[in-house]
């Protein structure tokens, strides 16, 4: 196995694209180390990216959040200025793992790994977040619930990597929330997650997007409980009819961890209480 340490994506890309056996791009290495150690890869090359400044860049500003590939979730929870402008993803970001994950675990690999399960992608997905994806082709804005494509698959090509998340300027009076049901308070992967944005106008929904986790082979959106809110302010007829869609949506597996029928209904438990949290960090009044 060869390992590489370049201080530039250009460089990183070369050495992925010119790499015609099994290659990993190593931030955190958290997954990645772990899946060697057990046998089940054996890559040929792994590539570090942690050298690479763009990539331990983390940019917090009203237009917009930049958060480089290798930036670990530690530091996302660090930041005063991200924690106000969106709880729901640093809640997300840091609930990946122990403290000592936290040091060295990304919100892209987590979104890389591609589980079903990932904490930080709902949370993205909801805050309309934008991969920044860098190959031999050049660079690339993707949509995050465009990059995973099922349990361990991705959209991205040989020589891709994500080289930063983007996170949207935050319109006023907006929230956004992260919650998940484990069976264990700490390390443990979500049963059950979901995250909900929304934006207010006069007090009444006037924006929302509600994503599911762990319910279905990625991460979904519901656009069926967003309209549920929109044009409300959260009364119970509206987060009944939320919930429901949660529910409607939900594929899940049958497993030792949940039965279909319990990850189902606690769904639209989650959805309706991670709803409730966003309203209230966007200033709203029931």
């Amino acid at each position: 196995m060869r390992f590489e340490s370049p201080t530039t994506t250009k460089a990183a890309v070369s050495l992925l694209a010119a790499e015609k056996g099994v290659s990993h791009v190593l931030a955190g290495g958290t997954d990645l180390l772990v899946r060697m150690k057990m046998g089940a890869i054996e890559p040929d090359l792994v590539v570090d990216v942690k050298r690479i400044d763009t990539m331990a860049a983390l940019t917090v500003a009203a237009s917009g959040v930049h958060i480089g590939g290798a930036v670990p979730a530690a530091e996302l929870g660090e930041s005063e200025k991200l924690r106000t402008l969106w709880p729901g993803v640093v809640e997300a970001a840091n609930l990946i793992g122990s403290d000592q994950i936290q040091g060295r675990c990304t919100v892209v690999g987590n979104l890389c790994n591609a589980s079903p399960a990932a904490d930080s992608v709902p949370a993205l997905i909801a805050a309309g977040a934008k991969a920044l994806v860098i190959g031999p082709n050049g660079k690339r804005r993707v949509s995050v619930d465009k990059i995973v494509l099922g349990p361990g698959r991705t959209s991205l090509g040989h020589g891709e990597f994500i080289e930063a998340i983007v996170l949207p300027a935050r319109a006023p009076k907006s929230g956004d929330a992260y919650l998940r049901f484990t069976p264990r308070t700490e390390m443990d992967i979500a049963v059950v997650s979901a995250a909900v944005n929304l934006t207010l106008a006069r007090g009444v929904v006037k924006t929302a997007k509600v994503v599911l986790g762990a319910v279905a082979p990625t991460a979904i959106s519901v656009p069926a409980a967003a309209r549920a809110l929109i044009g409300t302010k959260l009364d119970d007829a509206a987060l009944e009819k939320m919930a429901k869609a949660c529910r409607a949506a939900c594929n899940p597996i049958d497993d030792k961890r949940g039965t279909v029928e319990y990850r189902t209904k606690v769904a639209g438990v989650l959805g309706r209480r991670a709803a409730l949290l966003a309203f209230e960090r966007a200033g709203g009044r029931k």
